[in-house]
């Protein structure tokens, strides 16, 4: 009966462990599998940003160039081209024969001096054989200085009469500007007329020099 009972009890105990065994493997191969099924989700989950397309590498638009001043000439007569050009304003007669793409077959060139410099408006005649030669081509002239400026430019030929000029009598005179102007005035206020044009020398900021360059150009009443 002894034997029996062990012979039963090594059977459940056989039986059991092959069964936590079996559950243990269950378990391991379920776990295995959450793990293998979780790491794919992930996965699935992680997805790399596509690189977006490169828009192709353009180049900034070319900026004009300023064009500058230019003068405008008339090219009439033996030329290939007559008409108007526009030319730097140092262009001589040359560049503006070059320009009407040179002369005609029937030209005269010896009354043309092609070294005179243009002016702007200018018309240039070329001339033929047996025409009469033209007139000297137009210079640029410098431009002339306005006056009251408080510049050396040429004032009228009427004396300034330092007792009774206001500031902008005073500010025409070359090198006298509103602060000079209001001294000279404020001078006279406050010690009377002037005497003489030596006397002005007696303002601040007028010397020697500057009574020089006046000196012909102001008078004083007595």
């Amino acid at each position: 009966m002894a034997d029996s009972w062990e012979h039963l009890k090594r059977r459940v105990e056989s039986v059991s462990w092959r069964a936590v065994a079996g559950a243990a493997a269950i378990v391991l191969v379920a776990v295995g599998g959450c793990l293998a099924l979780r790491s794919e989700e992930r996965a699935a989950a992680i997805v790399l940003p596509r690189a977006s397309p490169v828009p192709p590498l353009t180049s900034a638009p070319a900026v004009p160039e300023p064009t500058g001043a230019v003068i405008v000439v008339h090219a009439a007569g033996a030329v290939a081209r007559p008409g108007v050009y526009r030319l730097v304003p140092t262009a001589r007669v040359v560049d503006l024969l070059e320009a009407a793409g040179g002369l005609d077959s029937a030209a005269d060139l010896s009354g043309i001096n092609l070294a005179a410099p243009l002016a702007d408006g200018a018309r240039v005649h070329f001339p033929r054989s047996g025409e009469d030669p033209p007139a000297e081509v137009p210079i640029v002239e410098a431009p002339t200085e306005q006056p009251g400026t408080g510049s050396d430019a040429e004032v009228s030929a009427v004396l300034v009469d330092l007792n009774e000029a206001g500031a902008a009598e005073l500010e025409s005179l070359p090198g006298i500007g509103p602060v000079t102007a209001a001294a000279i005035i404020a001078h006279r206020q406050r010690d009377g007329p002037f005497r003489s044009v030596e006397s002005l020398q007696e303002v601040t900021g007028i010397g020697p020099v500057k009574l020089s360059r006046i000196q012909d150009l102001v008078t004083v009443t007595r």
